[in-house]
Order: structure tokens, then C-alpha cells, then sequence
């Protein structure tokens, strides 16, 4: 199948391109290259440098002709959406909607969306939390997130197109980005290894469901090949506090430093993790790295990237 990759240039995307080469698809990828790296590329993917809402992406359709989307491009930070939500919905809602267009107009026959569990259950009565949970946003991106959601189920009405929206908890891995707003595990793993202060939010005790990039991206290859339509939660419905992150990270980079604590996040969110158990009974799939497992390769992919030796240990800052 010819898959075209939304973001296949950027943390996640990279490595959903790869998974669907390496199961013998053709994978063209779209990334604009504002949060993606070249070197992140699939060698054997054909590559569109262009952004999402392009007045070119009609052209690119029109010449690929790829029967399956995998949307990952995202404006993905909290704190500009609430600073700039205009550009959050022109990223977030605009642009999906003009690839839901492009599809129908194109003959997609599915089209998978990397949504979001956090953002759009926030501090959820219920956990672990299923899909059926009240969709309350208190943010614009978590809002842009269940706009597009609800733009995929009507062009499902209108036109029959095939999707399945995945709603990650906290995917964590190789290759995110440890700058900006970034995810603590790897934010945690770039200090710690460079000596620098990796300073833990509040009391430490605020809680996510971390779930690996590599099983993220196996669960969008068993999307692809399903026909079933709607949201689904991707994640380990396990509970990790940010405190026993920074310790696994600590022993897991050699690092001796002291536990930091900074003040509280305004807003945070004080629980987050999803139930993944729609997905294993429709799809049949479920998280096969375990969280030791999985910081364990992430910190030999920030060491390696950094050319910190393997036996070598960070001096506390």
C-alpha cells in the first residue's frame, strides 16, 4: 500500500515511516520541517518538503496517489496554543481538514490521526480512562485535537472515508526533541547526561502513562491494516509518577545528582493514563516494552547522540 506520512520527518512520524517500510508499504512523507530533521528521514521514503495546509498538497495528491494518510503533523505545544490558539487551529484543524478533503477528492481508502488521551480527558474521574470519558479540553490544543476528531467522524458520514483517530498517552523514545516543550523523559535524559540541572515540577507526584515509540508505531501499522472506525486510547494504562522517571533516567545515565524540585506548573494535570484495552480486543494490539526497557534505549539514544561514553558519568550540577 502507498502510505503518505504526515510529520514523517519528526519523532514519532520517523518512526511509524519506518515500521511501514520495513512491512513492505511505499511511504511518501510530508514534513515542513519546522520540528523535524532530515536525518530522521526513511531512507526509502520519497520526501515532500511542504507544509500541511500548501497550496500544493492538491499537486502532491494528484501525483502520488497514496491510498492511505498517517496524519502526525501537529502543532504540539500546549503553552502556544493557549499563547497563540489562532495558529494552533490553523495548524491543527485547517490543515487536517484540507488533507480530509485532498483524500476524498483522492480516493483514500483509510486515514489514521494522532490524536491525543491527556489533553482531552484531563484530570479524568475515572482511571485508567476508556474512550467513552467525557471529552472536557482545557486547553486550545486539546480542543483543536477533538475538533479534528469530530471532522473525521463527518467526513466518515458524508463520504465513507475509513479512519481511526489514536489518542496517545505520553509517548516517549529515540529522537524527541529534549528542547522546548518536549517530553520529561527525554528533557530529563539530555540533562542529566550533560551535567545540567534536570528539575522535577512540584512534589514530583504528578502522574502519566508513558508508552513507547516503538509500540506506538506498531499500533498504527495494526490501524492501517483494520477497517475499524473511531477513537481508540494507545497506551499501558500503567501509572509512573515524574519522581520515579528522574530516578530510573539517574541510574540509567550514571548521573549522581540530587533530586531537584522546581514550583508547580500552573494548570498541570495531576493524573493521566489511558485504557488501551478497545484497541487489543479490536485490533489485537497492546504495549510490549516495558518502561525500564524502553528509558534504557532512550538514554543509550541520548548518550550516543551526545558521544557521552557508555562508562562515563555525569557530574552533578
Amino acid at each position: 500500500m502507498k502510505v503518505l506520512v504526515t510529520g514523517g520527518a519528526g519523532f514519532i512520524g520517523s518512526h511509524i515511516a519506518e515500521r511501514l517500510l520495513a512491512e513492505g508499504h511505499e511511504v511518501v512523507i510530508l514534513d515542513d520541517l519546522s520540528t523535524g530533521h532530515v536525518g530522521h528521514l526513511a531512507s526509502r521514503a520519497r520526501f515532500y518538503q511542504m507544509d500541511v495546509h500548501s497550496p500544493w498538497l492538491e499537486e502532491l495528491f494528484r501525483i502520488e496517489q497514496p491510498q492511505a494518510v498517517v496524519h502526525q503533523a501537529a502543532q504540539a505545544s500546549v503553552r502556544r496554543s493557549v499563547e497563540d490558539p489562532v495558529f494552533d487551529a490553523g495548524v491543527n484543524v485547517l490543515a487536517t481538514v484540507a488533507l480530509l478533503q485532498a483524500s476524498v477528492q483522492h480516493g483514500v481508502r483509510r486515514f489514521l490521526f494522532a490524536s491525543t488521551g491527556g489533553a482531552l480527558y484531563g484530570d479524568a474521574q475515572v482511571t485508567p480512562t476508556p474512550e467513552d470519558y467525557p471529552t472536557l479540553p482545557i486547553s486550545p490544543y486539546g480542543a483543536s485535537k477533538l475538533a479534528a476528531e469530530v471532522y473525521l467522524r463527518t467526513f466518515h458520514a458524508m463520504h465513507g472515508l475509513s479512519y481511526a483517530a489514536l489518542r496517545y498517552a505520553n509517548v516517549y523514545g529515540p529522537r524527541q526533541d529534549p528542547h522546548g516543550e518536549a517530553g520529561v523523559v527525554a528533557i530529563f535524559s539530555g540533562r542529566l547526561l550533560s551535567g545540567e540541572t534536570a528539575r522535577i515540577n512540584g512534589d514530583g507526584k504528578q502522574t502519566r502513562d508513558f508508552v513507547y515509540v516503538g509500540d506506538v508505531a506498531d499500533a498504527n501499522t495494526r490501524a492501517l491494516a483494520s477497517d475499524a472506525v473511531g477513537s481508540f486510547n494507545v497506551g499501558t494504562g500503567v501509572e509512573t509518577d515524574i519522581n520515579a522517571i528522574f530516578q530510573l533516567l539517574k541510574r540509567l545515565t550514571g548521573s549522581s545528582q540530587a533530586e531537584v524540585h522546581g514550583p508547580p506548573l500552573a494548570g498541570e494535570q495531576q493524573r493521566s493514563v489511558v485504557d488501551a484495552r478497545k484497541i487489543e480486543k479490536v485490533m489485537g494490539w497492546r504495549p510490549t516494552t516495558n518502561l525500564e526497557a524502553g528509558l534504557t534505549a532512550t538514554a543509550r539514544y541520548f548518550r550516543e547522540a551526545r558521544g557521552v561514553p557508555a562508562t562515563a558519568t555525569a557530574r552533578p550540577a
